[in-house]
């Protein structure tokens, strides 16, 4: 009986122990250490590559920059973490990070087997293959016998795979896990084919090729690829925080609030503005923050359409299926009330 209750006490005072640590929330940990950290790219133009001064650029860079708004009223307060498509899960997994904004696709093994969860979509995309204009090749069904540049540990890879098997053909992959080596091979012709998102060929080829018009984007789209954030399991505030921050971005656009106008619309009569920028409602309680949280993102990041204007635009990106809602696409977030 004796050495029952010795156990019972020890466990008792153990779980007290580790009581402590466990109830700390990553937002309680985010506001301590007074920033957000988050993993992005190595360097993906449009998404999160840093520019010539060193600060980093891109949708994936503003939904980072969007979250910290929400939680400090500052879009500054943001260090990045570069990772490579081998590191990042374990990064987020391990506590590295606070929030994964690196093009990373949603599928069923990711949401369910890593610990993570994905907070909605912020590009949809889906893989395609970019090949040299001399080769003359007009579609990936021609690509049969081709040498295949691609990065280990993606979709990208098992949808390669998948592809070829399905239609038949034999390919030879060339797997190098870094973005950057990956492309020198494709571009010193180490390989015939570069496959990967359809948004990342678009980047590559705009900011990387040296004369863009020497590659060629095939039609075939062989996947879907939704984009976007990942956080861990078991923190229903910080999922809350992220995923809110993006559908603010969103929300914003439907509404007409951007960077430069949402403060023309501070004393609209419109309920969804009202609550949108604070003036009613108890929303960032809800969320454990300040009820100016959407406001702070606009103001300071601006709305989804701008970032993407901003961002991706100049790389020769449509907007297409990452339309709003109203527009056509596939872009929609859930009432703010």
């Amino acid at each position: 009986m004796n050495t029952l209750v010795m156990t019972v006490g020890v466990l008792a005072a153990a779980l007290a122990a580790v009581q402590p640590a466990s109830a700390q929330t990553t937002l309680d940990a985010v506001r301590s250490k007074g920033y957000v950290q988050c993993g992005v790219n190595t360097g993906l133009a449009g998404f999160s590559q840093p520019d010539s001064k060193g600060m980093w650029r891109g949708i994936d860079v503003d939904l980072c920059r969007a979250v910290s708004a929400a939680v400090f009223g500052d879009a500054a307060k943001v260090r990045y973490t570069p990772l490579t498509a081998q590191q990042r899960f374990t990064a987020l997994q391990s506590g590295e990070v606070d929030v994964l904004a690196r093009n990373t696709t949603w599928t069923i093994t990711r949401d369910t087997s890593l610990g993570l969860n994905f907070v909605g979509v912020n590009y949809y995309d889906g893989q395609g293959f970019m090949v040299p204009k001399k080769l003359n090749v007009k579609s990936a069904k021609q690509l049969n016998g081709a040498t295949v540049c691609v990065q280990p540990g993606t979709t990208t890879e098992l949808n390669l795979a998948d592809y070829f098997r399905a239609n038949r053909m034999t390919f030879k992959p060339v797997v190098i896990e870094k973005l950057e080596e990956v492309l020198n091979a494709y571009f010193a012709g180490r390989c015939d084919v570069y496959t990967t998102d359809v948004s990342g060929l678009v980047a590559v080829r705009a900011s990387r090729a040296p004369n863009p018009a020497d590659h060629v984007i095939l039609p075939e789209v062989i996947s879907k690829e939704p984009l976007g954030p990942v956080v861990r399991h078991g923190d229903d505030r910080w999922f809350d925080v992220v995923k809110w921050s993006l559908f603010a971005m969103l929300e914003a656009e439907e509404l007409g609030l951007g960077a430069k106008t949402i403060d023309q619309h501070l004393n609209s009569t419109n309920p969804s503005i009202q609550r949108f920028t604070g003036a009613t409602g108890d929303i960032g309680k809800a969320l454990g923050l300040d009820n100016r949280w959407a406001y702070s993102i606009v103001k300071q990041v601006g709305n989804y359409g701008e970032s993407f204007e901003r961002n991706l635009v100049p790389l020769g990106f449509e907007r297409g299926l990452n339309r709003l809602w109203t527009q056509g696409g596939l872009m929609y977030a859930p009432p703010i009330r």
